[in-house]
Protein backbone atom coordinates (compact mmCIF):
# COMPACT_ATOMS: atom_id res chain seq x y z
CA UNK A 1 0.00 0.00 0.00
CA UNK A 2 2.92 2.36 0.57
CA UNK A 3 4.25 2.15 -2.96
CA UNK A 4 1.19 1.88 -5.14
CA UNK A 5 -2.15 3.62 -5.18
CA UNK A 6 -5.26 1.59 -4.49
CA UNK A 7 -8.13 1.63 -6.99
CA UNK A 8 -11.63 1.20 -5.58
CA UNK A 9 -14.64 -0.45 -7.26
CA UNK A 10 -15.57 2.85 -8.98
CA UNK A 11 -12.13 3.30 -10.49
CA UNK A 12 -11.00 6.03 -8.07
CA UNK A 13 -7.33 5.92 -7.12
CA UNK A 14 -6.22 6.56 -3.56
CA UNK A 15 -2.63 7.19 -2.47
CA UNK A 16 -1.88 5.34 0.79
CA UNK A 17 1.60 6.73 1.47
CA UNK A 18 0.51 8.89 4.43
CA UNK A 19 -2.41 6.80 5.63
CA UNK A 20 -3.09 4.91 8.83
CA UNK A 21 -5.58 2.08 8.52
CA UNK A 22 -7.35 0.99 11.70
CA UNK A 23 -9.11 -2.36 11.67
CA UNK A 24 -11.12 -3.97 14.45
CA UNK A 25 -11.87 -7.61 15.08
CA UNK A 26 -13.68 -9.77 17.58
CA UNK A 27 -11.02 -12.48 17.28
CA UNK A 28 -10.37 -13.78 20.78
CA UNK A 29 -13.45 -12.15 22.29
CA UNK A 30 -14.79 -15.60 23.18
CA UNK A 31 -11.64 -16.18 25.26
CA UNK A 32 -12.17 -12.90 27.08
CA UNK A 33 -15.84 -13.70 27.64
CA UNK A 34 -15.00 -17.08 29.17
CA UNK A 35 -12.40 -15.70 31.56
CA UNK A 36 -14.04 -12.44 32.59
CA UNK A 37 -16.57 -12.90 35.34
CA UNK A 38 -17.87 -9.32 35.50
CA UNK A 39 -15.57 -7.37 33.21
CA UNK A 40 -14.68 -4.63 35.67
CA UNK A 41 -10.99 -4.45 36.41
CA UNK A 42 -9.79 -5.00 39.93
CA UNK A 43 -9.00 -2.61 42.79
CA UNK A 44 -5.70 -0.73 43.01
CA UNK A 45 -4.12 -3.20 45.46
CA UNK A 46 -4.83 -5.96 42.94
CA UNK A 47 -3.40 -4.01 39.99
CA UNK A 48 -0.39 -6.29 39.62
CA UNK A 49 -2.61 -9.37 39.35
CA UNK A 50 -4.84 -7.48 36.93
CA UNK A 51 -1.86 -6.54 34.75
CA UNK A 52 -0.62 -10.14 34.76
CA UNK A 53 -4.11 -11.30 33.76
CA UNK A 54 -4.14 -8.72 30.93
CA UNK A 55 -0.75 -9.90 29.60
CA UNK A 56 -1.90 -13.54 29.59
CA UNK A 57 -5.16 -12.59 27.89
CA UNK A 58 -3.33 -10.47 25.31
CA UNK A 59 -1.04 -13.40 24.45
CA UNK A 60 -4.07 -15.66 23.99
CA UNK A 61 -5.83 -13.10 21.78
CA UNK A 62 -2.73 -12.57 19.62
CA UNK A 63 -2.35 -16.35 19.25
CA UNK A 64 -6.02 -16.59 18.22
CA UNK A 65 -5.44 -13.81 15.68
CA UNK A 66 -2.53 -15.73 14.15
CA UNK A 67 -4.72 -18.84 13.97
CA UNK A 68 -7.57 -17.01 12.21
CA UNK A 69 -5.71 -14.77 9.76
CA UNK A 70 -3.23 -15.89 7.13
CA UNK A 71 0.45 -15.14 7.83
CA UNK A 72 0.61 -12.92 4.72
CA UNK A 73 -2.00 -10.64 6.26
CA UNK A 74 -0.66 -10.71 9.83
CA UNK A 75 2.85 -9.80 8.63
CA UNK A 76 1.51 -6.67 6.93
CA UNK A 77 -0.04 -5.37 10.16
CA UNK A 78 2.39 -2.99 11.89
CA UNK A 79 0.75 -2.98 15.33
CA UNK A 80 -1.96 -4.85 17.18
CA UNK A 81 -3.75 -3.36 20.19
CA UNK A 82 -5.63 -5.45 22.74
CA UNK A 83 -7.61 -3.13 25.00
CA UNK A 84 -7.78 -3.39 28.78
CA UNK A 85 -11.09 -4.14 30.47
CA UNK A 86 -13.11 -1.11 31.50
CA UNK A 87 -12.76 -0.18 35.16
CA UNK A 88 -15.55 1.13 37.35
CA UNK A 89 -13.97 4.56 37.02
CA UNK A 90 -14.13 4.32 33.21
CA UNK A 91 -17.79 3.31 33.36
CA UNK A 92 -18.51 6.24 35.70
CA UNK A 93 -16.81 8.64 33.26
CA UNK A 94 -18.84 7.29 30.36
CA UNK A 95 -22.06 7.71 32.37
CA UNK A 96 -21.07 11.29 33.19
CA UNK A 97 -20.36 12.07 29.52
CA UNK A 98 -23.69 10.64 28.42
CA UNK A 99 -25.56 12.50 31.18
CA UNK A 100 -23.90 15.77 30.12
CA UNK A 101 -25.70 15.44 26.79
CA UNK A 102 -29.03 15.06 28.60
CA UNK A 103 -28.07 17.99 30.81
CA UNK A 104 -27.39 20.10 27.71
CA UNK A 105 -30.87 19.36 26.36
CA UNK A 106 -32.47 20.33 29.68
CA UNK A 107 -30.41 23.52 29.88
CA UNK A 108 -32.10 24.66 26.67
CA UNK A 109 -35.39 24.41 28.59
CA UNK A 110 -33.95 26.31 31.57
CA UNK A 111 -33.83 23.19 33.74
CA UNK A 112 -30.80 22.16 35.79
CA UNK A 113 -29.88 18.50 36.22
CA UNK A 114 -28.29 17.03 39.35
CA UNK A 115 -27.47 13.33 39.47
CA UNK A 116 -26.42 11.54 42.64
CA UNK A 117 -23.38 9.27 42.74
CA UNK A 118 -25.72 6.41 43.66
CA UNK A 119 -27.67 6.99 40.42
CA UNK A 120 -24.47 7.16 38.35
CA UNK A 121 -23.26 3.90 39.87
CA UNK A 122 -26.67 2.26 39.38
CA UNK A 123 -26.69 3.21 35.69
CA UNK A 124 -23.09 2.01 35.38
CA UNK A 125 -23.96 -1.37 36.88
CA UNK A 126 -27.12 -1.80 34.79
CA UNK A 127 -25.53 -0.48 31.61
CA UNK A 128 -22.33 -2.50 31.60
CA UNK A 129 -22.21 -5.90 29.96
CA UNK A 130 -19.11 -8.12 30.10
CA UNK A 131 -19.65 -9.08 26.46
CA UNK A 132 -20.68 -5.75 24.95
CA UNK A 133 -18.80 -3.44 27.33
CA UNK A 134 -20.36 0.00 27.77
CA UNK A 135 -22.51 -0.14 24.63
CA UNK A 136 -25.75 -0.85 26.59
CA UNK A 137 -25.20 2.30 28.71
CA UNK A 138 -26.78 4.51 26.07
CA UNK A 139 -29.91 2.34 26.03
CA UNK A 140 -30.17 2.33 29.85
CA UNK A 141 -29.85 6.13 29.95
CA UNK A 142 -32.50 6.41 27.24
CA UNK A 143 -34.94 4.05 28.97
CA UNK A 144 -34.32 4.94 32.61
CA UNK A 145 -33.49 8.66 32.46
CA UNK A 146 -34.50 10.31 29.18
CA UNK A 147 -37.85 8.55 28.83
CA UNK A 148 -38.79 9.33 32.45
CA UNK A 149 -37.68 12.95 32.04
CA UNK A 150 -39.72 13.28 28.84
CA UNK A 151 -42.84 11.92 30.55
CA UNK A 152 -42.33 14.24 33.54
CA UNK A 153 -41.86 17.25 31.25
CA UNK A 154 -45.04 16.38 29.33
CA UNK A 155 -46.92 16.04 32.63
CA UNK A 156 -45.66 19.49 33.66
CA UNK A 157 -43.73 18.24 36.70
CA UNK A 158 -40.68 20.33 35.74
CA UNK A 159 -40.54 23.89 34.41
CA UNK A 160 -37.89 26.42 33.48
CA UNK A 161 -35.92 27.34 36.59
CA UNK A 162 -36.37 23.93 38.25
CA UNK A 163 -33.58 21.60 39.33
CA UNK A 164 -34.15 17.90 38.67
CA UNK A 165 -32.29 15.47 40.90
CA UNK A 166 -31.86 11.96 39.56
CA UNK A 167 -31.52 9.39 42.33
CA UNK A 168 -32.25 5.73 43.04
CA UNK A 169 -34.94 4.42 45.36
CA UNK A 170 -35.93 0.76 45.69
CA UNK A 171 -33.57 -0.15 42.82
CA UNK A 172 -35.33 2.29 40.49
CA UNK A 173 -34.41 5.68 39.03
CA UNK A 174 -36.47 8.49 40.53
CA UNK A 175 -36.76 12.15 39.52
CA UNK A 176 -37.05 14.75 42.26
CA UNK A 177 -38.00 18.39 41.71
CA UNK A 178 -35.55 20.14 44.03
CA UNK A 179 -37.33 23.45 43.46
CA UNK A 180 -40.46 22.23 45.25
CA UNK A 181 -40.58 22.51 49.05
CA UNK A 182 -40.03 19.19 50.81
CA UNK A 183 -43.08 17.59 52.40
CA UNK A 184 -42.93 17.48 56.21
Amino acid sequence: LRRWPLTDAKGRRVDFRNTVIIMTSNVGSDLIRKETALGFSTKTDEAKTSEEHYKKMKDKVLTAMKNVFRPEFVNRVDATVVFHALSRQHIRQIVELEIREVEGQLTLKGITLDMTDVAKDWIGEKGFDPIFGARPLRRIIQNEVEDRLSEALLEGRFQSGDTVRIDVENEEIILINMSEPALA
